[in-house]
């Protein structure tokens, strides 16, 4: 009895941590929000209105439904990331495998004849492939050539960004529509509505890749090897792990899953490529931002997903309600940024601090 006790205990302090960032960011956001409403002679009761309207409200929910929309990109990038974070990759090339895949995924859809369905299932598994390569192309510089992963993932996004500029501003360009974006992807391929709402399937895809992640995050052999390789790599290789197959490996699954957001965009968003489509909107860069605020849990990453999602589309229900510059969602998440490094620097610090204690003490 002491022992249920004991263990009840522990699971409610476990998911009390794991909230607690969450009450304090948003307690942040909603003092620095208020500060802001101040300073722009804004009313607080307005603009939170708006923003709430303009996040989860709208005529038959269309606000909600654009929320959901950019959330389902956004969770997408912050499940590839949370993989290869986790397992101590630092891959922030996610925009680069991003474009690849939602490059590619037009292009073969666009090229390749026969009937919609399979030409979509060939795209999409081709978009995964292409994100997939790309990240392992930055795996193999790391492994076998030594560049830093920070480093070479990071590079790797422009090289992609250019080429898929090129293709869509020349070879494969639209030339009637007057702007640089390939053609449409054929109609049968489209990824189909849910009845009564603008809201396409993909999320759906999302929602399996989440079940995934978190699965093979907490209960495969592969991903328990994959976070021990990330908590202590050298332990990793004195226990034997194949680490470089385990790394090359890791990155290629990041890499997939950020292919197959970029071939949801294509096929459920914008059905076609167009230039920039998928790095403006910083998709890649506000998933890294919703791993960190929750510490890599992989059950709270969709949540964080959503919120920065919201956040986005919030803002511009608060602009259109209370004339706030929707700019203020910079604002917010640059709060949280802030915030998230704290965190990080407090815990290498701490880190730190034990390591000295602990060579003190031997």
């Amino acid at each position: 009895m002491t022992n249920h006790t004991d263990s009840v205990a522990t699971g409610g302090s476990i998911v009390t941590n794991d909230l607690l960032p969450w009450i304090y960011t948003l307690a942040w956001i909603l003092a620095i929000l208020f500060g802001l409403m101040l300073l722009v002679g804004a009313p607080f009761g307005d603009a939170l209105s708006g923003f709430l309207s303009g996040a989860f409200g709208g005529r038959r929910m269309a606000y909600l439904m654009a929320t959901l929309t950019r959330a389902t990109l956004i969770i997408g990038m912050a499940l590839s990331v949370m993989l290869s974070f986790r397992a101590g990759l630092f891959n922030i090339g996610g925009e680069g495998q991003l474009v690849a895949g939602g490059l590619v995924s037009a292009l073969v859809a666009i090229l390749l004849p026969g009937p919609p369905l399979l030409v979509l299932a060939v795209a999409i598994l081709a978009g995964m492939l292409a994100g997939a390569l790309w990240a392992l192309l930055a795996g193999i510089l790391y492994v076998y050539v030594g560049v830093p992963l920070l480093v070479g993932s990071l590079l790797l996004n422009f090289p992609i960004r250019y080429i898929a500029s090129y293709l869509v501003a020349h070879p494969f360009r639209d030339v009637p529509s007057g702007m640089v974006q390939s053609h449409l992807v054929p109609e049968g391929t489209w990824l189909p509505y849910f009845p009564g709402v603008r809201l396409d399937i993909g999320i759906l895809f999302i929602v399996v890749t989440s079940i995934f992640a978190i699965v093979y995050s907490r209960t495969t052999l592969h991903g328990y090897r994959a976070r021990l390789n990330g908590l202590s790599p050298d332990f990793a290789r004195s226990v034997g792990l194949p680490v470089r197959r385990l790394t090359l490996q890791t990155l290629a699954m990041s890499g997939a899953i950020a292919g197959l957001v970029g071939a949801i965009a294509v096929f459920g968003v914008h059905h076609r490529y167009i230039d920039g489509m998928l790095v403006q909107p910083l998709y890649a860069w506000t998933g890294i931002i919703s791993v960190l605020l929750v510490g890599m849990i992989p059950w709270l990453v969709p949540f964080s997903g959503f919120f920065f999602a919201a956040i986005q589309t919030g803002a511009a229900g608060m602009e259109r309600a209370a004339g706030v510059p929707k700019e203020i969602a910079l604002i917010m998440q640059a709060v949280i940024i802030l915030f998230v490094a704290s965190r990080v620097s407090g815990a290498i610090l701490s880190s730190q601090s034990k390591q000295k204690g602990g060579d003190d003490g031997a």
